[in-house]
């Protein structure tokens, strides 16, 4: 089995609830922040939960949500990339 990345990921759920006078539909971030810092909405945002994940963890939770494990500089299998600063083959 490849090593694992002996860096630390974190993964952070956050729940946005919006109060608006009509149907809210948008999930663009920026619009959103703006539309509950300067818009017609008031918004409440809370962190539901945050836990430490492992390369292995990272790895698998990047291609979840359709990105690349090399996003932080990983292997599929949660190890560190040749390229990684402060991986196995850099320290």
């Amino acid at each position: 089995m490849p090593k694992q990345s002996k860096r630390q990921f974190h993964k952070t759920i956050i729940k946005v609830t919006v109060l608006s006078e009509e149907p809210y539909d948008n999930t663009d971030v920026d619009q959103l922040a703006h539309d509950i810092t300067d818009g017609d909405c008031s918004g409440e945002v809370q962190i539901v939960s945050s836990k430490v994940l492992t390369g292995r963890q990272a790895a698998k939770a990047l291609q979840t949500q359709g990105s690349d494990p090399d996003f932080f500089g990983l292997t599929e299998d949660g190890g560190d990339d040749e390229d990684t600063e402060g991986g196995e083959d850099n320290e």
